[in-house]
C-alpha cells in the first residue's frame, strides 16, 4: 500500500513540476514577445494558458484518486491538500502571463518597455515561481522560506517601475498610455511573485502543518 501511495506521490510531484514549466514558459514568452514585437510569441503564450488549464485539471484528477484509493493520514494528507492550492495560483499566473500577452499588443512600437526595468522584475517573478514549485518537490522548508523573503525583490522591481514610468509620463505626456499599460503588466508580474509567495507558504503548511510561522 505504501508503495502504491509512493509511486502516485512521485507521480503528482512529476506532473507540479510539468506545470511549474509551462508557466515560466508562459511568461517568458509574455515578456520576450513583449520586448520583442514578436506576434508569434505572444500566441504562444496566450495558447500556453490553455495547456495550463488541462495540466491543473490533470493534477486535481491524480490528487483526488491519492485522497479516494490511498487515504493518506497526516503529512501524506497535508502535501496533497497542498497540491491542490499549488496548481490553483500556478493557474492563476497562466492567466497573467496571457494578460501581459493580451496587453503587449497595445505597446507595439513604443520605447517605453525598453526603458524600465521589466524584463529583470519577469525573471525574478519567474524564479520564484522555479524554487517555490522545487521547495514543495523536495519538501525543502528553506528553500521555501527563501521565496517567500525574495518577494520584497519582486516588490522593489514594481516601485521602481513605476517611479520609472512616472518620471517617462513627467517628461513625455504623449507616452503616458503606454506607460500605464505597462505599468499593468508590471502589476501582474507582481502578482506572479505573490502566488508564488502563496506556493511557498502552502509548502511550509506541508512540512510543518502552519502557514503562519517566522521565517
Amino acid at each position: 500500500m505504501r508503495d502504491s501511495f509512493q509511486k502516485r506521490l512521485e507521480t503528482l510531484h512529476t506532473e507540479l513540476i510539468k506545470m511549474g514549466a509551462l508557466c515560466e514558459e508562459a511568461i517568458a514568452d509574455a515578456i520576450k514577445g513583449l520586448l520583442d514585437e514578436d506576434p508569434d510569441l505572444q500566441k504562444k503564450a496566450i495558447e500556453l494558458e490553455k495547456e495550463i488549464d488541462m495540466k491543473e485539471h490533470e493534477i486535481e484528477n491524480i490528487c483526488m484518486r491519492l485522497l479516494l484509493r490511498e487515504q493518506p493520514v497526516a503529512g501524506d494528507l497535508r502535501q496533497i491538500m497542498a497540491a491542490q492550492r499549488i496548481i490553483a495560483d500556478m493557474e492563476r499566473i497562466g492567466d497573467q502571463a496571457q494578460d501581459i500577452a493580451d496587453l503587449s499588443t497595445f505597446l507595439i512600437g513604443k520605447k517605453v518597455k525598453n526603458e524600465s526595468h521589466i524584463a529583470e522584475m519577469a525573471s525574478a517573478a519567474a524564479k520564484m515561481l522555479t524554487d517555490s514549485v522545487d521547495s514543495f518537490v523536495q519538501s525543502d522548508l528553506q528553500k521555501a522560506c527563501d521565496v517567500i523573503h525574495f518577494d520584497d525583490v519582486v516588490d522593489n522591481f514594481f516601485i521602481q517601475i513605476k517611479n520609472e514610468l512616472i518620471d517617462i509620463i513627467t517628461a513625455d505626456n504623449a507616452n503616458a498610455e503606454a506607460c500605464l499599460d505597462l505599468m499593468i503588466i508590471a502589476k501582474y508580474l507582481e502578482r506572479i511573485g505573490d502566488h508564488a509567495t502563496n506556493i511557498a507558504e502552502w509548502v511550509v503548511y506541508s512540512i510543518t502543518g502552519e502557514r503562519s510561522m517566522l521565517y
